[in-house]
């Protein structure tokens, strides 16, 4: 029988001290899984630090290692699209290159798929992380699976292994301002989970910057319902019965002689203020729509590859 391919994805930005480290795990692993081809996709995300020079080292030594530099930091969704279109497995797992998920994993993973399962999620039902970190992924879960997919593990994941039909599926969708677990998850293929903790970071810093994690919520948000528009669709309805309420009052009011020329000024400007406040709200969600669609109709790339390597020398060269 012959072996299965497993490619592993892996998007890196500034990991330069873990990718030795990752990679020697990773072929551990395939030497305790001989029932599997490996070939491992680095990904370097226009890194500042000298990310794509350790990858090119470790592709110089190693046959199986495919090392990809894009030509600016796209984000991690669009590394990883670059790896899985350059990916050649009959499955294909994607894992960050910081070490706080465990590689080994990827064994489990495997034979999960093996036994049927398109999708195995690798779930996150313990983090050694910092309070608060912790708290806010569990919000941004509790909204997802309120408000756009149930389906998403109540610890999240973006530890995945995926078939050959889910990767095909996500690399022909080509859609921009999403995010790809939403995606996997959008495909509806059958689904595994496997618990595990996700460990402290072992090298460097996380730049998960405050202004990505805004950007992914909007977009797991604006790329999977229409809840937001929905909500701008209900808000304008409450606030023409609220204004039509008050004409109705207004009219009332006169006749009977409640009014005077002072007495509903500020009655009458906190409802200004807030349908105002409304309008804006509603106009910066449509906003955000007509972006997205914008961003769709100009067919920009996903990702643009400046520098591919492989030891065989099969890639295109340098620049």
């Amino acid at each position: 029988m012959s072996k299965h391919k497993l490619s592993v994805v892996i998007p890196v930005y500034y990991n330069a001290e873990s990718l030795p480290e990752l990679h020697e795990r990773l072929s551990g692993l395939a030497d305790t899984h001989p029932s599997f081809e490996l070939e491992i996709i680095f990904v370097d995300d226009y890194s500042g630090d000298d990310s794509y020079e350790v990858i090119r080292g470790i592709a110089a030594q190693d046959e199986r290692v495919i090392a990809l530099k894009l030509s600016r930091n796209f984000g991690s969704f669009n590394a990883c699209l670059a790896g899985l279109t350059r990916a050649t497995g009959d499955c294909a797992a994607i894992i960050s290159a910081d070490l706080q998920d465990p590689p080994e994993l990827i064994g489990e993973m495997y034979e999960r798929w093996v036994a049927g399962a398109k999708v195995v999620m690798a779930v996150r039902a313990r983090r050694q992380e910092t309070f608060f970190r912790v708290l806010l992924s569990k919000i941004y879960y509790v909204v997802f699976r309120a408000l756009v997919d149930n389906a998403m593990p109540r610890g999240g994941f973006d530890f995945v292994l995926i078939d050959r039909k889910v990767v095909d599926s996500v690399c022909a969708m080509q859609e921009k301002n999403t995010t790809l677990m939403g995606l996997i998850l959008w495909t509806g293929f059958r689904r595994q989970e496997i618990p595990y903790t996700r460990v402290a970071r072992k090298y460097g810093k996380s730049r998960w910057s405050w202004s990505k994690k805004v950007n992914y919520f909007v977009d797991s948000l604006l790329a999977f319902t229409n809840l937001p528009i929905r909500l701008v669709t209900f808000l304008g309805i409450f606030a023409c019965l609220l204004s039509f309420l008050g004409v109705i009052y207004i009219f009332v009011a006169v006749a009977l002689g409640w009014m005077d020329d002072v007495v509903g000024w500020p009655s009458l400007m906190t409802v200004i203020l807030f349908i105002f406040s409304s309008m804006m709200i509603s106009i910066g969600i449509l906003g955000e729509y007509v972006w997205r669609s914008l961003e769709e109709s100009r067919k920009r790339p996903s990702f643009i590859v400046e520098s591919e390597y492989r030891r065989d020398g099969s890639a295109a060269p340098d620049g």
